[in-house]
Formats: structure tokens, C-alpha cells, sequence
């Protein structure tokens, strides 16, 4: 568990990758939730959150200047995740997406808008990690004609596995995918439902380029910009629908 009191401020909601986005949306206050994994940043309990909507593009810094006309379905998908504080224990607000996905609407606007992205890119594989990448990986995999690839925790899969290793703050764990599950050659997005340390992803490039598979691009849901996940992704583009920060400062 990573503990980063001093870190995050505020959440808001981004388009943000190295290839052209969608239509970019302009700037506008949310209301909340803030958006942290419970294994992911702790000690931020009862943390007063705002949320803004922009669009960017990190490839071209002109594309981030550009204001244009707000996607609505943004804004849907924000209000449609719950925040649980102290949950699973005291000093984690716990983000959850199964609100996200109860919302037909929200659940059906997140897929669509990597599905938008994706569709005729020539991708054949849609890489998700475990758990939640499993979530939004496999109804993005059919609506653009990809097979959908589980990267998975150790001992988790049954047949012959590739692994990389990963660090963590404490020690370091592992990802492992079946052999023969794709081809050298192949094009693969990787989607997952969060980057904060960036750790996870950057294993899941290395593990798919050991076996000569192109990552076109990582696909996210939300991001902590502050812990610069990003960095660790090398020239890898990375599109996020959602960025979070919490104010840091004690309100209590």
C-alpha cells in the first residue's frame, strides 16, 4: 500500500493519449468522487473533493490548449461512481465502480468511448489485467473484433505461463499470461481500471513485447497523475477517461 498524504489534491476527468483523442472536452466543475484504489492510497479519509472535465492529447502539448464542446458522457460516468470512505478498514476511500456498473447508461458510455477510440486500429488482441481490467476489456475486445487476453496473478492460470515481475512498495509480485494466447506480430491494447504507480502496466508491455506483440496503446479508466504512473510506461501512449487528485490539507 502506497501512503501519499502529501501527494493528491484534486480529481478531474481527462481524455488524455499519445494518438488523437475523441472530441476533447472543455473544462467544467463536478461534483465528486474522488478516485483511489484502497490498495493503492491510504490515510485520505473525509478528503474534500472537486472534479473538472478537460481534454488532452500527451503527445501534443497544442491539442492540451484547445477548448472545445464538453462530452456529456463524461460527466454521466463521474456521478455514477460511489465513494465509500473507510472501507476496507479506516483511512481509505474506496472507489466503486459496480455503482459505474449498475448504471446502464455510465457503463455503457465508458466502453463506448474506448470503443470509439480503438475500432479500425488494426488491434487484435485487448490485454486486461486482474481484476477490474477484466471488467472493461472483454466488451471492448468484441465490439472491435479483438480476442480478449487475461494477464493474471500468479498461479492463477491453469495451462503453460509466461510472468514478469513487478515491484511494489513492500516486495514485488508477478503477471502471468498463457503461452500461445497471442503471436508474435500481433497489436495490443492493454486495459486496466486504474493507473497510480504505473508498476502494473509497465509489467503487462514488458510481458507482451517479450513475445514480439506491439502495445499500441494503455487504456485506463482513471488515473492519480501525482504519482506519475505514466512516467514508468516509457513511449508507450496511455488514454484516460478519468484523473483524480485529493486535497491533502486536513479538514477534519
Amino acid at each position: 500500500m502506497i501512503h501519499a498524504p502529501s501527494l493528491l489534491r484534486r480529481p478531474f476527468f481527462f481524455f488524455s493519449s499519445s494518438s488523437p483523442p475523441p472530441a476533447p472536452a472543455a473544462s467544467c466543475i463536478l461534483p465528486p468522487p474522488p478516485l483511489l484504489r484502497p490498495h493503492v492510497i491510504s490515510s485520505l479519509a473525509r478528503t474534500p473533493i472537486s472534479l473538472r472535465c478537460s481534454a488532452a492529447d500527451s503527445r501534443s502539448p497544442s491539442n492540451r490548449e484547445m477548448a472545445a464542446q464538453q462530452d456529456p458522457r463524461l460527466a454521466g460516468i463521474a456521478s455514477a461512481i460511489r465513494v465509500i470512505p473507510d472501507f476496507p478498514k479506516a483511512g481509505i476511500m474506496f472507489q466503486d465502480i459496480t455503482t459505474l456498473l449498475l448504471d446502464v447508461k455510465a457503463f455503457r458510455d465508458t466502453i463506448d468511448l474506448f470503443v470509439d477510440r480503438y475500432k479500425d486500429k488494426g488491434i487484435s488482441v485487448v490485454a486486461g489485467i486482474e481484476a477490474r481490467g477484466f471488467i472493461f476489456g472483454p466488451p471492448i475486445a468484441l465490439a472491435i473484433g479483438a480476442k480478449f487476453v487475461p494477464l493474471r496473478k500468479p498461479k492463477k492460470l491453469p495451462g503453460e505461463v509466461i510472468s514478469e515481475e513487478y515491484s511494489l512498495e513492500y516486495g514485488t509480485d508477478k503477471i502471468e499470461m498463457h503461452v500461445g494466447a497471442v503471436e508474435a506480430g500481433e497489436r495490443a491494447l492493454i486495459v486496466d481500471d486504474l493507473i497510480a504507480t504505473g508498476g502494473t502496466l509497465n509489467a503487462a508491455i514488458r510481458l507482451l513485447e517479450r513475445v514480439g506483440v506491439e502495445v499500441y496503446e494503455c487504456a485506463c479508466l482513471m488515473e492519480l497523475p501525482e504519482l506519475k504512473g505514466r512516467d514508468r510506461l516509457g513511449d508507450k501512449p496511455l488514454f484516460v477517461l478519468v484523473q483524480s487528485s485529493v486535497d491533502a490539507h486536513d479538514h477534519h
